[in-house]
């Protein structure tokens, strides 16, 4: 019936079977507020206003970047999808934000149901460990406009948060702490100077991918690929547990989701006019894959600032707390299974300042 359609490059019949193949990931993330879900016109959310005082919504959209381009290479779909709802969730987390329902946008060269459904599974499964319903998205196939074997993603979440919990920076003061909270590695940013570090001026190759790299950990067992395609860690569930156990007295002032621009330029996001951050080199291990970027034969190729500026070196995130809170606040997102680290403390000024200890 379609034969027009496909022969032009677009099979509805593929993009039907790729919404049935989607509908059992989605339902697996749906919470008791979802009326309407995955292949409606809309998602439907009734938000529980009993639960709030005065509730406002948060939203973000983001996509997961050229590390899409590694995931192509290395034929692996199942975590890029873990990516986008990471660094959707994470950003509407650092003012207190509970995620409430996803959306995703897949575009690609030509549609394959089984792929697709690989990729919205990585979604879904980011959105169950987000505690957020994936409701709804969008697979647009685009011949000529992707090549074969391109895609790209989008997404959008929206969450709230009561407007007096908010966490906007202003009761940050001279003398807090910054937390630290590790990443899983690269995360999803920086992967064009990661690619270009790599692949052009270090001359691997795609399947380098599939092989141990030296320098890297667990060598013989970990490869680049996994390396460069490790999920963005997702830090509501431990930072909104450290909220609520707060919750009559709070004890986070800011967070800074670390993404492009490093601690350098997201810190200073969260901070009032008049004060800056000191940053402690060493107060955390940075990751191998790090240096593996960075340097050859001992090398650097990039300079530390470049570095600091463009990936997250090993830091997700940063909750700026009050330092009589510091132990306990710790102490609760260790229990939830972070890593934490006292990285450096508020101070006059402007900016992330970097001290070596």
């Amino acid at each position: 019936m379609n034969d027009a359609y496909r022969k032009a490059g677009v099979d509805i019949d593929a993009g039907n079977l790729a919404v049935e193949m989607i509908r059992a990931q989605a339902a697996s993330t749906i919470r008791p507020e979802v009326l309407a879900g995955v292949g409606g016109f809309s998602g439907l959310f009734a938000l529980d206003m009993n639960r709030y005082r005065q509730p406002v919504l948060v939203s973000s959209t983001d996509g997961v970047g050229t590390k899409l381009r590694v995931a192509q290479l290395a034929g692996k779909h199942d975590t890029v999808g873990i990516d986008l709802v990471a660094m959707c969730v994470n950003d509407i987390l650092v003012c207190g934000a509970e995620p409430l329902f996803f959306l995703d946008y897949l575009a690609c060269g030509k549609l394959v149901p089984e792929r697709v459904a690989e990729i919205v599974g990585g979604v879904a499964a980011g959105c169950r460990e987000a505690g957020c319903a994936l409701i709804g998205g969008e697979t647009a196939e685009m011949p000529g406009f992707y090549r074969l074997g391109e895609y790209d993603l989008a997404g959008f979440v929206v969450g709230v948060v009561d407007r007096e919990a908010v966490w906007d920076g202003s009761k940050i003061r001279e003398g807090d702490v910054l937390l630290g909270l590790a990443s899983s590695g690269l995360h999803s940013n920086g992967f064009s100077l990661a690619r270009r570090a790599l692949f052009e001026q270090r001359g691997l190759t795609a399947g380098t991918l599939l092989s141990a790299v030296p320098g890297l950990p667990e060598p013989g067992r970990h490869t680049l690929g996994e390396e460069l395609l490790t999920p963005t860690r997702i830090y509501v569930k431990s930072v909104l547990a450290l909220r609520d156990r707060f919750a009559a007295a709070p004890v986070v002032k800011g967070a800074a989701h670390i993404t492009g621009g490093g601690m350098i330029e997201n810190v200073p996001r969260v901070l009032p006019d008049g004060l800056g951050a000191a940053v402690h080199r060493g107060s955390w291990p940075v990751p191998p894959v790090f240096n593996l970027i960075q340097e050859e034969d001992g090398i650097k190729r990039i300079a530390d600032e470049e570095m600091h500026r463009v990936f997250n070196m090993g830091i997700g995130m940063v909750l700026i707390v009050d330092r009589e809170a510091m132990v306990d606040a710790s102490a609760v997102l260790s229990g939830m299974g972070e890593q934490v680290y006292e990285i450096g403390e508020v101070r006059p000024g402007e900016g992330v300042v970097y001290i070596e200890d």
